[in-house]
């Protein structure tokens, strides 16, 4: 048995609310096949408590093509000419102590490739910050970062967008919030209460204000 977390945009105010779903039948393995079990698993869990609720699973395993699109793996957006995932920029964007990052040279590179090559680039180095077009991120607001990426790439793909907002809750198989900070579901409810409270223009403004949202 296990629990995940779905993901609630608020309407009235900026933000989301997390809400753990009931225990639902884990079938182990890694077959994708198993995997879009535990997506329905978790679905029906939910569904179990909120009948009415229009759930995007948001991961590569998704039944639903758009949620495979909106994986961070998968949802691009342009920079420096070239088109560029969430997860690519994400991880080439880190930097570490002793002048290690940021990736300029990786971020239209494969998101594994990437994550790969960071990984043994920064083995035994603590991460500092992220930093991107000469603007430098903190590590606090934790989510911050990779929301903000993750809503500039929607904003590069408006159909995406427009079809992503028509849901109210998103859950992400993959994530455990025991081992993880960065969800691409919880991003998506973020962004989805920016529409929603008509915050998204100020939001995306400028680094500030983006935090200020937070």
């Amino acid at each position: 048995m296990a629990k995940r977390p779905c993901y609630r945009p608020l309407e009235r105010h900026v933000g989301y609310r997390t809400v753990e779903s009931p225990e639902f039948t884990w079938h182990p393995g890694f077959a994708f096949s198993q995997k879009q079990k535990n997506v329905v698993a978790l679905h029906d869990a939910i569904h179990g408590i909120d009948p009415s609720a229009k759930v995007l699973e948001i991961s590569s395993k998704s039944l639903q093509p758009l949620g495979v699109s909106l994986s961070a793996f998968n949802l691009k957006f342009p920079h420096g000419g070239v088109e560029c995932s969430v997860e690519s920029v994400f991880q080439a964007s880190k930097v570490f102590d002793g002048g290690v990052g940021p990736f300029l040279e990786l971020y239209s590179h494969d998101s594994r490739e990437v994550r790969h090559h960071v990984q043994e680039a920064s083995a035994g180095r603590r991460l500092l910050a992220f930093e991107l077009d000469g603007v430098r991120w903190d590590l606090e607001p934790k989510t911050a970062f990779f929301y903000h990426l993750y809503i500039k790439a929607l904003l590069a793909n408006s159909k995406l967008a427009e079809e992503l907002r028509e849901f109210d809750a998103f859950t992400d198989i993959e994530f455990n919030p025991n081992r993880q900070i960065n969800c691409q579901a919880a991003a998506a409810a973020f962004y989805v209460s920016l529409c929603r409270t008509g915050r998204l223009e100020e939001a995306m403004s400028s680094r500030e204000a983006f935090l200020r949202m937070l």
